[in-house]
């Protein structure tokens, strides 16, 4: 019987798409080794949210081909997956698959889409089962290449997701995380098309859900049902805790505030990415909020809900960022005091805005220095959550 081992890179939405895979290969016929060296097949689940993170599948593989050799063992059979094949497919100029088939000639190519629902997951022992409830992206960050990696923005069923839940309390796990590249906008994909029609989306119970349409700069931009989603699955019995990832600061709606305030299970820190401080910097990126907004919506969360923490994301050194424009990314970090702070400093990413049309034209030494600079006040953030936590 042929064995299996999965390596996963990056994001929990990577490692709950592990889980599926794992269940999508012993339905094959295949069994989970117990280590690399035992496998006859090393699956790579890919991460390429930076240049990084690219390069560490291409240097997992140098590592592998010398230890084997080194062991006298021939290559296990390599199967490669995830957001870097998604990349390879979708870039528009086609740079990344050269790249990747010229490194990679005998790997195994397996488009995530393969891998479907259907196939339940295989989760570790433990209190949290992830969710994915979406996958995709329709917002072209400027500096994002997720919507290449995963494509258009596709929600999984309401109920579907709910059974699933009910499933993983069931096998022991009493926490959830729900997953998408934007949580909030959960469920546009359905309703658009119904709402076109003058009609509402139905669970099998019978129930109809009403939309919820999010505002942003006095429009309305998108229908949702994410609200309704995360209070379903807070009511689902033997669920202890709800937590969710990512949220987009423009899609977080009135009605997703009240329903965390209302339910106690779901947790008080959230993950909310500003990505920088310069309204100027926020415009280049295609950010659809400004400075003064994200402040404002901080504010009417942490008024609804006094005990909540946030963490975030913030990226130093994205082309044309002025030394101005990063002290005004510092000041923005002091005021909101962040939990914890996931920092990067920019790489171009094929195909998108940023690599395509703007200039990396901030030096590596600023990018570091940068990096730090804003990595020691936010550490000084973390200590004082954490001082007040004991």
């Amino acid at each position: 019987m042929s064995t299996y081992f999965i390596k996963t890179f990056g994001c929990q939405q990577n490692v709950a798409d592990s889980e599926r895979m794992a269940s999508y290969y012993e339905s094959r016929g295949y069994t989970e080794a117990a280590s690399i060296e035992d496998a006859d097949t090393i699956v790579l689940n890919t991460c390429v949210i930076r240049d990084k993170a690219e390069e560490k599948v291409y240097g997992f593989i140098r590592s592998l081909k010398a230890r084997q050799e080194e062991a006298g063992r021939a290559m296990p059979h390599v199967v490669v997956t995830g957001c870097l094949i998604g990349s390879a497919a979708r870039e528009p100029s086609g740079k990344m698959m050269k790249r990747l088939t010229k490194r990679l000639p005998e790997a195994e190519i397996l488009p995530l889409e393969d891998v479907g629902f259907e196939h339940e997951p295989k989760r570790k022992e433990g209190k949290m089962a992830s969710i994915v409830i979406s996958n995709g992206c329709n917002n072209f960050c400027a500096f994002c290449i997720v919507p290449f990696a995963r494509g258009k923005e596709r929600s999984r069923a309401f109920d579907e997701i709910l059974s699933e839940v009910e499933q993983s309390v069931s096998d022991g796990h009493d926490e959830i995380m729900l997953l998408g590249q934007n949580v909030n906008s959960y469920g546009a994909d359905i309703l658009m098309p119904l709402i076109a029609k003058d009609e509402k989306y139905q669970l099998p119970s019978g129930k109809f859900i009403e939309p919820i349409m999010v505002k942003h700069l006095n429009r309305h931009r998108i229908p949702t049902m994410f609200p309704q989603l995360l209070e379903a699955v807070a009511h689902v019995p033997g669920v202890r805790k709800v937590r969710f990832l990512a949220s987009n600061p423009w899609d977080f709606s009135d009605e997703l505030i009240e329903v965390i305030r209302v339910n106690k299970n779901i947790d008080r820190v959230i993950h909310l990415p500003v990505q920088a401080g310069s309204n100027e910097v926020l415009k280049r990126m295609n950010r659809w909020y400004t400075r003064e907004e994200y402040l404002a919506l901080i504010e009417r969360i942490r008024t609804a809900i006094p005990e909540v923490e946030f963490t975030t994301d913030i990226i130093v050194g994205f082309p044309g960022e002025t030394e101005e424009q990063f002290q005004e990314s510092i000041s923005l970090a002091k005021e909101v005091g962040f939990r914890q702070t996931f920092i990067a400093w920019y790489s171009p990413r094929p195909g998108t805005k940023a690599a395509v049309g703007m200039e990396d034209d901030v030096s590596i030494e600023d990018k570091q220095r940068r990096y730090h600079e804003l990595d020691a006040v936010c550490f000084q953030g973390f200590e004082k959550a954490n001082a007040h936590d004991s």
